[in-house]
Protein backbone atom coordinates (compact mmCIF):
# COMPACT_ATOMS: atom_id res chain seq x y z
CA UNK A 1 0.00 0.00 0.00
CA UNK A 2 1.86 3.34 -1.52
CA UNK A 3 0.99 6.35 1.76
CA UNK A 4 2.87 9.32 2.73
CA UNK A 5 4.00 9.44 6.74
CA UNK A 6 3.90 13.04 8.17
CA UNK A 7 6.79 14.68 10.60
CA UNK A 8 3.61 14.76 12.70
CA UNK A 9 2.94 10.80 12.45
CA UNK A 10 7.20 9.83 12.32
CA UNK A 11 7.38 11.48 15.43
CA UNK A 12 4.49 9.61 17.15
CA UNK A 13 6.20 6.18 15.33
CA UNK A 14 9.42 6.87 16.82
CA UNK A 15 7.61 7.44 19.99
CA UNK A 16 6.35 3.75 20.05
CA UNK A 17 9.56 2.02 18.85
CA UNK A 18 11.15 3.76 21.90
CA UNK A 19 8.64 2.24 24.57
CA UNK A 20 9.29 -0.86 22.59
CA UNK A 21 13.08 -1.05 22.45
CA UNK A 22 14.38 1.34 24.82
CA UNK A 23 15.76 -1.45 26.97
CA UNK A 24 17.62 -3.32 23.92
CA UNK A 25 19.11 0.37 23.53
CA UNK A 26 20.54 1.20 26.85
CA UNK A 27 21.73 -2.58 27.02
CA UNK A 28 23.01 -1.76 23.74
CA UNK A 29 25.14 1.06 25.14
CA UNK A 30 26.46 -1.53 27.56
CA UNK A 31 27.76 -3.78 24.56
CA UNK A 32 25.01 -6.34 26.19
CA UNK A 33 22.96 -6.80 22.61
CA UNK A 34 23.19 -5.40 18.90
CA UNK A 35 23.04 -1.87 18.35
CA UNK A 36 19.51 0.01 17.87
CA UNK A 37 18.25 2.62 15.44
CA UNK A 38 14.86 3.73 15.84
CA UNK A 39 13.64 4.30 12.03
CA UNK A 40 10.60 5.12 10.16
CA UNK A 41 9.90 4.57 6.32
CA UNK A 42 8.53 8.08 5.26
CA UNK A 43 7.23 6.84 2.17
CA UNK A 44 6.32 2.93 2.26
CA UNK A 45 4.94 1.77 -1.40
CA UNK A 46 6.35 5.35 -3.24
CA UNK A 47 9.48 5.20 -4.90
CA UNK A 48 8.36 5.30 -8.46
CA UNK A 49 6.82 8.06 -10.96
CA UNK A 50 4.42 6.05 -11.16
CA UNK A 51 3.58 5.97 -7.61
CA UNK A 52 3.60 9.62 -7.49
CA UNK A 53 1.53 10.18 -9.80
CA UNK A 54 -1.12 7.37 -8.08
CA UNK A 55 -1.14 9.54 -4.72
CA UNK A 56 -1.20 12.66 -6.43
CA UNK A 57 1.14 15.44 -7.60
CA UNK A 58 -0.50 18.13 -5.48
CA UNK A 59 -0.26 15.35 -2.03
CA UNK A 60 2.95 14.65 -3.07
CA UNK A 61 4.70 18.22 -3.32
CA UNK A 62 2.58 19.31 0.41
CA UNK A 63 4.32 16.18 2.19
CA UNK A 64 8.11 16.88 0.52
CA UNK A 65 7.55 20.66 1.24
CA UNK A 66 6.24 19.91 4.95
CA UNK A 67 9.59 17.40 5.61
CA UNK A 68 11.60 20.28 3.49
CA UNK A 69 10.27 22.53 6.42
CA UNK A 70 10.50 20.04 9.26
CA UNK A 71 14.34 18.83 8.03
CA UNK A 72 15.71 22.13 9.92
CA UNK A 73 14.16 21.15 13.20
CA UNK A 74 16.33 18.08 13.61
CA UNK A 75 18.60 17.82 16.47
CA UNK A 76 21.96 16.56 16.36
CA UNK A 77 21.40 12.58 15.63
CA UNK A 78 18.64 12.79 13.83
CA UNK A 79 19.62 11.82 10.07
CA UNK A 80 16.40 12.36 7.11
CA UNK A 81 17.98 9.48 4.57
CA UNK A 82 17.05 10.64 1.38
CA UNK A 83 16.32 8.26 -2.06
CA UNK A 84 16.20 9.48 -5.74
CA UNK A 85 12.58 9.08 -7.07
CA UNK A 86 12.28 9.69 -10.95
CA UNK A 87 9.04 12.25 -11.59
CA UNK A 88 8.35 12.83 -15.03
CA UNK A 89 11.75 12.49 -16.22
CA UNK A 90 13.23 14.70 -13.55
CA UNK A 91 15.60 12.54 -10.91
CA UNK A 92 15.25 14.35 -7.63
CA UNK A 93 16.28 13.24 -4.24
CA UNK A 94 13.18 12.89 -1.63
CA UNK A 95 12.95 12.20 2.10
CA UNK A 96 12.69 8.33 2.54
CA UNK A 97 13.81 7.35 5.93
CA UNK A 98 13.77 9.29 9.66
CA UNK A 99 16.29 7.31 11.65
CA UNK A 100 17.49 8.24 14.54
CA UNK A 101 19.67 6.45 18.21
CA UNK A 102 18.24 6.57 21.51
CA UNK A 103 19.40 9.86 22.94
CA UNK A 104 18.61 11.71 19.69
CA UNK A 105 15.02 10.09 19.05
CA UNK A 106 14.36 11.58 22.79
CA UNK A 107 15.87 15.03 21.91
CA UNK A 108 13.52 14.47 19.10
CA UNK A 109 10.59 14.61 20.58
CA UNK A 110 11.25 16.93 23.05
CA UNK A 111 12.28 19.75 20.22
CA UNK A 112 9.62 19.07 18.10
CA UNK A 113 6.16 20.91 18.58
CA UNK A 114 4.09 18.04 17.49
CA UNK A 115 0.97 15.97 19.02
CA UNK A 116 3.15 13.13 20.28
CA UNK A 117 3.53 12.32 23.85
CA UNK A 118 6.85 12.07 25.43
CA UNK A 119 8.02 8.43 26.12
CA UNK A 120 6.47 6.15 28.52
CA UNK A 121 10.02 5.19 29.97
CA UNK A 122 12.77 8.16 31.87
CA UNK A 123 15.50 7.20 29.84
CA UNK A 124 17.77 9.23 32.36
CA UNK A 125 16.82 7.05 35.32
CA UNK A 126 16.77 3.86 33.10
CA UNK A 127 20.22 4.52 31.85
CA UNK A 128 21.19 5.39 35.56
CA UNK A 129 19.35 2.07 36.59
CA UNK A 130 21.20 -0.36 33.94
CA UNK A 131 24.68 1.14 35.17
CA UNK A 132 23.54 0.20 38.53
CA UNK A 133 22.70 -2.89 37.56
CA UNK A 134 26.23 -3.80 35.97
CA UNK A 135 28.07 -2.17 38.85
CA UNK A 136 26.10 -4.44 41.62
CA UNK A 137 27.01 -7.30 39.09
CA UNK A 138 23.42 -7.74 38.51
CA UNK A 139 22.11 -9.93 34.91
CA UNK A 140 21.84 -7.14 32.55
CA UNK A 141 19.13 -7.85 30.07
CA UNK A 142 16.75 -6.18 28.10
CA UNK A 143 14.23 -7.85 29.98
CA UNK A 144 15.52 -7.56 33.74
CA UNK A 145 15.95 -3.88 33.24
CA UNK A 146 12.41 -3.60 31.68
CA UNK A 147 11.13 -5.78 34.79
CA UNK A 148 13.39 -4.29 37.70
CA UNK A 149 12.72 -0.42 36.07
CA UNK A 150 8.97 -1.51 37.13
CA UNK A 151 9.19 -2.01 40.84
CA UNK A 152 8.52 0.32 43.56
CA UNK A 153 11.40 2.33 44.66
CA UNK A 154 11.38 0.34 47.79
CA UNK A 155 11.41 -3.60 45.74
CA UNK A 156 14.24 -2.03 43.72
CA UNK A 157 16.18 -1.52 46.75
CA UNK A 158 15.68 -4.24 48.36
CA UNK A 159 16.80 -6.54 44.93
CA UNK A 160 19.79 -4.68 44.91
CA UNK A 161 20.78 -5.28 48.32
CA UNK A 162 19.21 -9.04 47.87
CA UNK A 163 21.48 -9.62 45.01
CA UNK A 164 25.08 -8.43 47.20
CA UNK A 165 23.80 -10.45 49.87
CA UNK A 166 23.67 -13.92 47.38
CA UNK A 167 26.93 -12.97 46.12
CA UNK A 168 28.48 -12.79 49.98
CA UNK A 169 26.78 -16.11 50.91
CA UNK A 170 27.14 -18.72 47.86
CA UNK A 171 25.16 -21.55 50.60
CA UNK A 172 21.75 -20.36 51.51
CA UNK A 173 20.67 -24.37 52.89
CA UNK A 174 20.92 -23.05 56.44
CA UNK A 175 17.48 -20.80 55.72
CA UNK A 176 14.33 -21.02 55.41
CA UNK A 177 12.89 -18.67 52.58
CA UNK A 178 11.08 -16.91 55.87
CA UNK A 179 14.37 -16.95 57.29
CA UNK A 180 16.94 -15.04 54.64
CA UNK A 181 18.23 -12.20 56.37
CA UNK A 182 18.78 -9.86 53.94
CA UNK A 183 18.41 -6.47 54.67
CA UNK A 184 14.56 -5.07 54.38
CA UNK A 185 13.07 -7.91 52.71
CA UNK A 186 10.71 -8.95 54.63
CA UNK A 187 9.32 -12.68 54.99
CA UNK A 188 6.87 -12.83 51.95
CA UNK A 189 8.84 -10.36 49.32
CA UNK A 190 10.32 -13.40 47.29
CA UNK A 191 6.71 -14.79 46.73
CA UNK A 192 6.15 -11.76 44.63
CA UNK A 193 10.14 -11.04 43.73
CA UNK A 194 11.40 -14.36 43.33
CA UNK A 195 11.64 -15.15 40.15
CA UNK A 196 13.33 -11.88 39.05
CA UNK A 197 15.96 -12.43 42.01
CA UNK A 198 16.64 -15.41 40.03
CA UNK A 199 16.98 -13.52 36.76
CA UNK A 200 19.10 -10.71 37.95
CA UNK A 201 21.05 -12.57 40.51
CA UNK A 202 21.51 -15.80 38.65
CA UNK A 203 20.79 -18.60 40.81
CA UNK A 204 17.30 -19.37 42.40
CA UNK A 205 17.59 -18.93 46.20
CA UNK A 206 14.14 -20.83 46.64
CA UNK A 207 15.44 -24.09 45.79
CA UNK A 208 18.75 -23.89 47.63
CA UNK A 209 16.93 -22.93 50.96
CA UNK A 210 15.78 -25.17 53.67
CA UNK A 211 12.45 -26.66 52.56
CA UNK A 212 9.50 -25.48 54.91
CA UNK A 213 7.52 -27.92 56.10
CA UNK A 214 4.16 -28.44 55.46
CA UNK A 215 1.75 -28.71 58.43
CA UNK A 216 -1.70 -29.45 57.21
CA UNK A 217 -4.57 -29.02 59.75
CA UNK A 218 -7.40 -31.50 59.30
CA UNK A 219 -11.12 -32.72 60.83
CA UNK A 220 -12.14 -36.52 60.15
CA UNK A 221 -15.45 -36.80 59.10
CA UNK A 222 -15.92 -40.74 58.29
CA UNK A 223 -18.82 -41.60 60.95
CA UNK A 224 -16.74 -45.01 61.47
CA UNK A 225 -13.88 -43.42 62.84
CA UNK A 226 -15.72 -41.02 64.95
CA UNK A 227 -18.05 -44.45 66.45
CA UNK A 228 -14.14 -45.53 67.40
CA UNK A 229 -13.35 -42.82 69.50
CA UNK A 230 -10.58 -41.81 68.34
CA UNK A 231 -9.32 -37.93 67.73
CA UNK A 232 -11.59 -36.05 65.63
CA UNK A 233 -9.01 -33.02 64.71
CA UNK A 234 -5.52 -33.98 63.76
CA UNK A 235 -2.14 -32.10 62.12
CA UNK A 236 -0.02 -33.71 59.38
CA UNK A 237 3.58 -32.23 59.12
CA UNK A 238 5.71 -33.39 56.69
CA UNK A 239 8.42 -35.56 56.83
CA UNK A 240 6.96 -36.62 60.22
CA UNK A 241 6.45 -40.10 61.82
CA UNK A 242 2.73 -39.12 62.72
CA UNK A 243 0.54 -40.52 60.12
CA UNK A 244 -3.69 -39.85 59.03
CA UNK A 245 -5.75 -42.08 60.68
CA UNK A 246 -7.49 -43.20 57.49
CA UNK A 247 -6.72 -43.11 53.67
CA UNK A 248 -9.92 -40.90 52.38
CA UNK A 249 -11.42 -41.47 49.11
CA UNK A 250 -12.58 -37.21 48.84
CA UNK A 251 -10.18 -34.21 50.49
CA UNK A 252 -12.20 -31.30 51.06
CA UNK A 253 -10.48 -28.04 51.52
CA UNK A 254 -12.03 -25.16 53.42
CA UNK A 255 -10.76 -21.69 54.33
CA UNK A 256 -12.86 -21.46 57.28
CA UNK A 257 -11.30 -22.48 60.35
CA UNK A 258 -15.34 -23.29 61.86
CA UNK A 259 -16.43 -24.87 58.96
CA UNK A 260 -13.50 -27.53 59.26
CA UNK A 261 -13.92 -27.80 62.98
CA UNK A 262 -17.76 -28.53 62.69
CA UNK A 263 -18.13 -30.10 59.54
CA UNK A 264 -20.88 -32.78 59.63
CA UNK A 265 -20.15 -36.84 58.82
CA UNK A 266 -19.22 -37.97 55.81
CA UNK A 267 -18.17 -41.25 54.60
CA UNK A 268 -14.38 -41.82 53.72
CA UNK A 269 -13.75 -37.85 53.99
CA UNK A 270 -11.56 -35.82 55.76
CA UNK A 271 -11.58 -32.09 56.15
CA UNK A 272 -8.25 -29.46 55.49
CA UNK A 273 -8.05 -25.90 56.34
CA UNK A 274 -6.61 -24.51 53.47
CA UNK A 275 -3.78 -21.67 53.81
CA UNK A 276 -5.43 -18.75 51.78
CA UNK A 277 -3.58 -17.85 48.92
CA UNK A 278 -0.95 -20.02 50.01
CA UNK A 279 -3.09 -23.14 49.99
CA UNK A 280 -1.31 -24.16 46.55
CA UNK A 281 1.89 -23.95 47.78
CA UNK A 282 0.74 -26.24 51.17
CA UNK A 283 -1.38 -28.93 50.01
CA UNK A 284 -0.12 -29.48 46.49
CA UNK A 285 2.60 -31.63 47.19
CA UNK A 286 1.54 -33.54 50.50
CA UNK A 287 0.83 -37.35 49.34
CA UNK A 288 -2.71 -38.56 50.48
CA UNK A 289 -4.18 -35.38 49.39
CA UNK A 290 -2.88 -36.55 45.81
CA UNK A 291 -4.06 -40.20 46.35
CA UNK A 292 -7.71 -39.05 47.25
CA UNK A 293 -10.11 -40.16 45.01
CA UNK A 294 -11.30 -36.42 45.02
CA UNK A 295 -10.19 -33.32 45.96
CA UNK A 296 -12.80 -30.71 46.72
CA UNK A 297 -12.11 -27.05 47.26
CA UNK A 298 -14.88 -24.66 48.83
CA UNK A 299 -14.14 -20.81 49.10
CA UNK A 300 -15.70 -17.44 49.61
CA UNK A 301 -17.39 -16.52 46.60
CA UNK A 302 -15.15 -13.43 46.25
CA UNK A 303 -12.46 -12.69 44.51
CA UNK A 304 -9.69 -14.16 46.76
CA UNK A 305 -11.99 -17.01 46.70
CA UNK A 306 -11.74 -17.73 42.97
CA UNK A 307 -8.15 -16.46 42.89
CA UNK A 308 -7.15 -19.20 45.32
CA UNK A 309 -9.53 -22.54 43.46
CA UNK A 310 -7.82 -21.02 40.39
CA UNK A 311 -3.88 -21.30 41.52
CA UNK A 312 -5.06 -24.54 43.54
CA UNK A 313 -6.60 -25.73 40.38
CA UNK A 314 -3.84 -25.07 38.22
CA UNK A 315 -1.18 -26.24 40.74
CA UNK A 316 -1.99 -29.60 41.07
CA UNK A 317 -2.82 -29.98 37.38
CA UNK A 318 0.88 -30.57 37.46
CA UNK A 319 3.10 -33.81 38.46
CA UNK A 320 4.58 -33.73 42.02
CA UNK A 321 8.71 -33.57 41.59
CA UNK A 322 8.29 -37.18 43.06
CA UNK A 323 6.02 -38.07 40.32
CA UNK A 324 2.95 -37.73 41.85
CA UNK A 325 0.29 -37.67 38.57
CA UNK A 326 -1.99 -34.16 38.09
CA UNK A 327 -5.30 -34.25 40.28
CA UNK A 328 -8.13 -32.14 39.13
CA UNK A 329 -10.21 -29.86 41.64
CA UNK A 330 -13.72 -29.67 41.71
CA UNK A 331 -15.32 -26.97 43.59
CA UNK A 332 -18.89 -27.14 45.30
CA UNK A 333 -20.89 -24.19 46.17
CA UNK A 334 -19.13 -21.72 44.39
CA UNK A 335 -20.69 -21.22 40.38
CA UNK A 336 -23.26 -18.75 39.08
CA UNK A 337 -26.38 -20.99 40.45
CA UNK A 338 -24.91 -21.07 43.71
CA UNK A 339 -23.74 -16.97 43.69
CA UNK A 340 -27.76 -16.18 42.94
CA UNK A 341 -29.21 -19.10 45.32
CA UNK A 342 -27.30 -17.22 48.61
CA UNK A 343 -27.15 -14.01 47.27
CA UNK A 344 -29.19 -12.91 50.55
CA UNK A 345 -25.94 -13.47 52.12
CA UNK A 346 -24.16 -10.62 49.83
CA UNK A 347 -21.94 -8.24 51.32
CA UNK A 348 -19.58 -5.09 49.97
CA UNK A 349 -17.58 -4.03 52.84
CA UNK A 350 -15.02 -5.70 54.08
CA UNK A 351 -14.48 -6.44 58.33
CA UNK A 352 -12.89 -3.43 58.72
CA UNK A 353 -15.63 -1.53 57.19
CA UNK A 354 -13.46 -0.68 53.88
CA UNK A 355 -15.45 -1.41 50.20
CA UNK A 356 -14.42 -4.43 48.58
CA UNK A 357 -12.51 -3.89 45.30
CA UNK A 358 -12.98 -5.45 41.81
CA UNK A 359 -10.41 -7.62 40.60
CA UNK A 360 -8.98 -7.09 37.14
CA UNK A 361 -7.23 -10.48 37.60
CA UNK A 362 -8.16 -13.00 34.60
CA UNK A 363 -8.42 -16.44 36.02
CA UNK A 364 -7.72 -19.19 33.39
CA UNK A 365 -8.60 -22.38 35.45
CA UNK A 366 -12.40 -21.54 36.38
CA UNK A 367 -14.77 -23.82 35.22
CA UNK A 368 -17.54 -21.72 32.58
CA UNK A 369 -19.76 -21.61 35.88
CA UNK A 370 -17.14 -20.54 37.75
CA UNK A 371 -16.15 -18.09 35.31
CA UNK A 372 -19.49 -16.26 34.99
CA UNK A 373 -20.09 -16.02 38.92
CA UNK A 374 -15.94 -14.33 39.16
CA UNK A 375 -16.84 -12.36 36.61
CA UNK A 376 -20.28 -11.17 38.64
CA UNK A 377 -18.57 -10.45 41.77
CA UNK A 378 -15.11 -9.06 40.53
CA UNK A 379 -16.30 -6.54 37.51
CA UNK A 380 -15.50 -3.26 37.75
CA UNK A 381 -18.94 -2.30 36.96
CA UNK A 382 -21.94 -2.03 39.35
CA UNK A 383 -22.70 -5.19 41.22
CA UNK A 384 -25.00 -6.40 43.86
CA UNK A 385 -22.44 -7.38 45.80
CA UNK A 386 -18.75 -8.73 46.05
CA UNK A 387 -18.93 -11.01 48.64
CA UNK A 388 -20.90 -14.14 49.98
CA UNK A 389 -18.86 -15.98 53.05
CA UNK A 390 -18.44 -19.57 53.50
CA UNK A 391 -19.48 -19.55 56.91
CA UNK A 392 -22.82 -18.21 55.96
CA UNK A 393 -23.59 -20.58 53.66
CA UNK A 394 -25.50 -23.83 55.48
CA UNK A 395 -23.00 -26.56 56.64
CA UNK A 396 -25.73 -29.15 55.07
CA UNK A 397 -25.77 -28.05 52.06
CA UNK A 398 -21.52 -28.93 51.74
CA UNK A 399 -22.38 -32.36 52.82
CA UNK A 400 -25.23 -32.67 50.36
CA UNK A 401 -22.79 -31.99 47.85
CA UNK A 402 -20.19 -34.18 48.85
CA UNK A 403 -22.47 -36.99 49.14
CA UNK A 404 -23.38 -36.65 45.19
CA UNK A 405 -19.83 -36.45 44.65
CA UNK A 406 -18.94 -39.92 46.54
CA UNK A 407 -22.31 -41.32 44.95
CA UNK A 408 -21.00 -40.70 40.93
CA UNK A 409 -17.60 -42.51 42.29
CA UNK A 410 -19.86 -45.68 43.22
Amino acid sequence: MSTLVTPEDAVAAIRRKIDQKWAEALCADLDIGDQVVFSVPLRPGVSTGKAVQQLGYAAWHEWHMRWREFYDKLPTGVELVRKTVTIRGVAGDFPATLCADLDSAVTLLADTRTSAEPPTVDIGRARALASAMRSASAILTPATLRAVYRLRAIDMEVLFKAVTWLRQHPDASTWTLRQLPVPGMHTKWLDTHGALLRDVAGRDVRDEVRPRLTAVHLTYVDPDHAASGRRRHDAWTTGDVHDIAYRPRLVLVVENRDCRLWFPPVDDTIVVEGGGKAASALLANVPWIRAAGHVVYWGDIDADGYAILNQFRATLAEPTPDGAPAKPVTSILMNATDLHHYSQHGVNHDKAGRLIKPSPEPLLHLTEAETTAYNSIATAGPTPFRRIEQEAIPITHAVTRLQQILNCQE
